[in-house]
């Protein structure tokens, strides 16, 4: 039923429980997991002004995308499931839609935290919006 699993992933409790489920639906199918980390480019646009915090900023991004995604790696070679990763620098909400409509994905796995922020209370959380722009199957994993 599924061939091509996408699991956004930035390293959070809730992108590790979209991970388990991911690997699980993964390895009963025989699909291939889809890693995606998504730098988000209004964290990196927030600090531009700030001179050289934009640089530690940049770093410690790509530092987050980096561990996240060998974390990910990790439970793929664990769970005996073949795993591709990419990281794309966005919006998250854009990013995600884009990059399964571009790779053919089956099935999302994408985490949502019972933790929201005053700002997703009142514009939506990335896992709203992915759910909003897709036609693709969604399973949001809740921790």
């Amino acid at each position: 039923m599924y061939r091509d699993v996408l699991i956004p992933t930035d390293g959070s409790d809730a992108s590790v429980t979209a991970l388990d489920h991911g690997m699980e639906i993964a390895s009963s199918m025989g699909a291939e997991v889809h890693l995606l980390h998504v730098v988000d480019v209004g964290t990196e646009m927030s600090a531009s002004a700030v001179g050289d915090i934009a640089d530690d900023l940049t770093e410690a991004l790509d530092e987050e995308a980096e561990e996240a995604l060998e974390q990910a790696e990790q439970m793929a070679d664990e769970a005996g499931v073949t795993s591709e990763r990419a990281v794309l620098e966005g919006f998250p909400e854009d990013a995600i839609p884009q990059y399964s409509a571009d790779n053919g994905i089956d099935l999302i796995v994408i985490g949502e935290s019972e933790d929201s922020t005053l700002t997703e209370r009142l514009f939506g959380s990335t896992t709203e919006d992915v759910l909003e722009s897709v036609t693709t199957s969604v399973l949001v994993a809740r921790e």
